[in-house]
């Protein structure tokens, strides 16, 4: 479940020229120790490229020391769907990060050898919040990391599971003297959504970015298409590659296409990657595949998928 973990080979990762407005306001809240809120929640719908952001936050916190946890959930991996194992991986990893808090988790692991049975609350004062407040003074130096980050907590299969997860965030994180701060990416599923309202219990302490409302990616995108391209072009042996495909017109429809969501771009490049075919045919299949009617916003890309398979 951790951000570097064998078992996210290849994870999806912003180019260096993109998202750089959104990533550099995410990295100045995590290193603005002074302000209030203390849980970024960033929604937005599939294929966006949530996942892609704070993956990239979390490698550029990584290398500057600041980075304390992370936890990655999966819908198809039982060991990475349900919110119970959340609050034992954040402590693992917070146990590496400092011989003090790794002497208290410690502790209080054998004073309740049960402590990963109890309520998702009770293990997050346990192994979280008392080992931090207990040894308060050595955070003032800034020597712990504090960035905890979970992705993708819309693919808890169990909605009253999100909800407790919030909920225990909430009652012990925001609400006490917590030293950490919060990057959470997700869907806006329903409990996420509610819990997100003006009436909503996280309201008041998040910042909230929604990717889909607060930032137009075409730009973005444009740049993404047309760094892969050039690759493509570099590395192409087919003789009906020029150096000036596939021309501005195509680029144009391929970003309208995309209807704002990176996983159509990166869906299309890889599929023009593929090395057992001629890029050009491939990109062809991929204009000829766009519907007529784009009435939903997915709907280039489920065209796309259906003609891939």
């Amino acid at each position: 479940a951790l951000y570097d973990s064998a078992a996210r080979f290849d994870p999806p990762k912003c180019d260096e020229d993109t998202r750089v407005e959104v990533i550099s306001e995410i990295m100045n809240w995590i290193q603005s120790r002074d302000d209030p809120k203390r849980l970024l929640y960033m929604t937005g719908p599939a294929g966006a490229g949530k996942s892609a952001i704070q993956q990239t936050v979390a490698e550029k916190c990584s290398s500057l020391g600041i980075l304390a946890a992370s936890f990655v959930f999966a819908a198809a991996d039982e060991s990475r769907n349900d919110a119970l194992p959340v609050v034992a991986t954040l402590a693992y990893q917070l146990a590496l990060a400092s011989p003090i808090l790794r002497s208290a988790i410690s502790t209080a692991i054998s004073n309740d050898p049960h402590i990963f049975n109890r309520s998702i609350m009770k293990q997050m004062m346990t192994l979280i919040v008392n080992p931090a407040q207990r040894h308060r003074a050595a955070f003032e130096t800034n020597a712990l990391p504090f960035a905890v980050f979970i992705d993708g907590l819309d693919e808890c299969v169990k909605e009253e599971r999100q909800e407790e997860l919030l909920t225990a965030i909430d009652e012990c994180l925001l609400k006490g003297d917590s030293p950490f701060r919060l990057f959470i990416a997700s869907r806006p599923e329903l409990v996420i959504y509610n819990a997100l309202q003006p009436v909503g219990f996280l309201y008041h302490s998040t910042l909230h970015i929604d990717l889909n409302e607060d930032y137009n990616p075409d730009s973005d995108i444009e740049r993404y298409f047309q760094r892969r391209f050039w690759e493509i072009v570099r590395r192409s042996t087919d003789p009906l590659i020029t150096t000036s495909w596939p021309g501005q017109d195509i680029m144009a429809r391929l970003i309208m296409y995309a209807s704002g969501q990176f996983i159509y771009a990166a869906t299309v490049i890889r599929y023009l990657q593929e090395p057992r075919g001629s890029p050009v045919d491939r990109l062809e299949t991929v204009l000829s595949s766009a519907p007529t009617s784009r009435l939903h916003p997915l709907a280039t890309l489920d065209a796309l998928y259906r003609k891939i398979l």
